[in-house]
């Protein structure tokens, strides 16, 4: 994936034992980087998910993009990235990408096509 070697210094793997204590509440869609599936690599030891991901920056095109809840067409606009708003790609699936401004959030799915080329 493009990018990804020149963010592996800015978020690396966290050092020392990597564990959850107890439960953790699940934040709200649309708020920081976590799925189930993947989270971002800032959030290891913070909450779980099954995969971590160092992601990858990329740069919003001229239209701007709607960050939507999940993958559909019809999903609830959770945010508005205006163009050229540097963004953290962590999935890429068909048309979609899922993607953040930062460890902290917001989070959500975007058409691939709101990114700049």
């Amino acid at each position: 994936m493009s990018g990804a070697a020149s963010q592996s210094d800015k978020y690396g793997v966290p050092a020392g034992v990597l564990g959850l204590m107890g439960p953790v509440a699940k934040p709200a869609a649309g708020t920081l980087p976590l799925r189930g599936d993947l989270a971002h690599i800032a959030l290891a030891g913070q909450h779980l998910a099954a995969h971590y991901v160092i992601p990858f920056e990329r740069t919003i095109g001229a239209m701007g993009a709607d960050v939507l809840e999940n993958t559909r067409d019809d999903s609830p606009i959770l945010h508005h990235f205006d163009a050229g708003t540097r963004i953290e790609v962590l999935d890429v699936a068909g048309d979609w990408i899922w993607g953040c401004l930062g460890p902290d959030g917001p989070s959500g799915y975007m058409k691939a096509s709101c990114l700049a080329g």
